[in-house]
This record gives C-alpha cells, structure tokens and sequence, in this order.
C-alpha cells in the first residue's frame, strides 16, 4: 500500500475535511536557514481573497553553487479560510492554530530578506506581505524585489500566447519537478526559473535584474486564447488599476483560453475591473471602458464586469496542474 502522507499523494482538491496530519512537509526545512545566499525567492499562500490573508510563507535560498535550499513556514492569518483556497493549497484552519502570527513570522525572516535580493513570480507575493504589514499596523519593509516572470519573457519570447509563461506552463516547458501552490515549493520553482533563464540567456542574476533607467508607456495587450482552454470562445478586456501587469493578467486570461482585446466590443464576454474601481460610485469616476460595458449590460448584452479577485478566481479554477 501507498504512503498517503507521500508528498505525491496529496490531493488538495480532495473533498474531505483537511486535517493538520493530512498536509505533507514536502521536505523543507523549518529552521530559519542561515548565511549568504546568491538571491532568495518568495512565494506566500493566502487563505482567502484578501491579499493580507498569509498562511504559508516559503522560501527558495539559491547558494553560491546553485544548490536550492527550501524554508517553509505557517502563519495564523486570523481570518477566515475560504473552501475554494483550502481545495487549491491543502493549508485549513487545523494547520495553523499553533503558528505564529504575520508580525511575529516577519520580525523573524526579516534579518534574512533584508540581505537578500527577493525573486517572486508575479508581483502578487510582494503586494500580499505588503498588504499583511499595514493589517498588522506595522511598518512595510523595504525589500529588494525582482519578478521572475519578466526574466521568464526575455528567456521564452516564444510562450507569449501559447501558454503564457506562469508557473504551471513553465513546468510544462522546462519540465520543472515541484508541487504548485505549496509556498516553498513554488518558491523553488521561482528559482528553478531563474536558473534556467541564467544559462538560457547567458546572463548573471545581477545582470538580468539590473534595473533599467528607460521608461516606456505601457501599450494595449491582445493576445490569442488558448484554443484548448476551458475558456476558449470567450474574449476579455481589463480596465483600471489591476495588481496584475497587463501582460501577466492577458497571459493568464489566455492560457485559460480568452481571448485578451483593447477595447469593449459586441465580441466582449468579460470586462475585468480594478478592486478598488469597482468600489467607485457610478459615473465618469469609472473608464470609459467600465461604463460601455454597463450599458451593453442595460440593453442586455451578456457581458460580465468582474474584479481582479474574482478574475484570479475563475483562471485559478482552470489551472489543474
């Protein structure tokens, strides 16, 4: 008989009651590691919408011989746990009953992220620590903090619109061994990103990290849906302050089989609002693309408005890797 606490045995998406025995280490280390590390790359899960919900912080410690070493560690997020994350990380409220707080798993780590050059994959841990801290009344940090999916698009120009360049299509196409949507694992797969882009580019961490002093205006995303996604058919337009980039919401939205446009169209099925747009009272406070797509609604158009969470929401539930 199978070990059922095998890490390849974990179902998350089983429909049974998460237990705090049920979750697999994955073999990280829970001891805070030591020294100094090439760069570090974090990843955080959260236990429902709200950005500030940590429960899991992972980290990825790339050393001077390219040896990853994992830390893991859960947080008591005091809030709620939404079914719909239990079902994506595994992580319930019995897992974390005994952690620690955010402060408290922060003051801890912050010795460590403070010396260390940060890689995320997607701009969504940064703004989720920096969301925890200001819930938490305390200070945001200032962190050194590189996204690993803009290298990931200089390494595989080739992935824009066939299939995006997250970490489930990474996977596919750098055949990537780890388990998506524990933290330490996909931290590790932030490194393992990073590595791979090293050698493909020929270029150094630092080199590929180094800011750039050109700004550009950012210019309309369109991008072709992934015929074979469970979305395929559908056509999608974002509009106001998205914690997403353009890009890395189109790339999302593509995989998942939408078809990413500029602007609001009969063709439209979905318009995809900022949070904090959507709070906004109705008139020219809205886009012009926000209030289009209301009156399409007002003659009965069948155009959904939705925002960022649940957009993450619907393209999360279409990612079974």
């Amino acid at each position: 008989m199978r070990d059922p606490q095998r890490a390849e045995d974990f179902d998350p998406s089983s429909s049974r009651s998460v237990q705090a025995s049920d979750r697999p280490s994955f073999g990280h280390t829970e001891q805070v590691p030591q020294g100094r590390f090439r760069f570090i790359a974090l990843d955080v899960e959260t236990a429902c919408s709200d950005a500030a919900s940590i429960c899991q912080i992972g980290l990825a410690c790339v050393q001077p011989d390219d040896e990853i070493q994992t830390f893991s560690m859960l947080i008591n997020p005091r809030t709620r746990f939404d079914p719909f994350n239990i079902r994506l990380h595994g992580i319930g409220p019995d897992h974390v009953a005994q952690a620690p707080g955010f402060a408290a798993a922060l003051e801890s780590l912050m010795p460590l992220l403070t010396q260390h050059h940060l890689v995320q994959h997607s701009n969504f841990d940064k703004q989720a620590v920096n969301a925890a801290c200001r819930s938490c009344g305390i200070a945001v940090p200032e962190l050194r903090w590189s996204d690993s999916v803009t290298i990931a698009r200089r390494a595989w120009p080739e992935l824009k619109g066939n299939g995006g360049h997250g970490l489930a299509n990474l996977k596919r196409t750098l055949n990537l061994r780890f388990h998506h949507h524990d933290a330490g694992e996909d931290a590790r797969a932030a490194a393992m990103v990073m590595q791979h882009a090293e050698r493909r580019l020929g270029l150094s961490f630092d080199e590929l990290t180094k800011p750039t002093s050109k700004k550009t205006h950012a210019a309309a995303v369109i991008m072709a849906g992934n015929p074979s996604g469970p979305l395929a058919g559908s056509t999608v337009v974002f509009t106001g302050a998205l914690g997403l980039s353009r890009t890395e919401a189109a790339e999302l939205a593509a995989q998942a089989g939408m078809s990413v446009k500029a602007g609001v169209t009969r063709q439209t099925t979905h318009l995809v609002v900022g949070d904090q747009d959507l709070s906004l009272l109705a008139g020219h406070a809205r886009s012009s693309k926000h209030r289009k797509a209301e009156d399409m609604q007002a003659v009965g158009h069948p155009i959904q408005i939705l925002g960022e969470s649940d957009f993450r929401k619907l393209v999360a539930r279409c990612d079974t890797v």
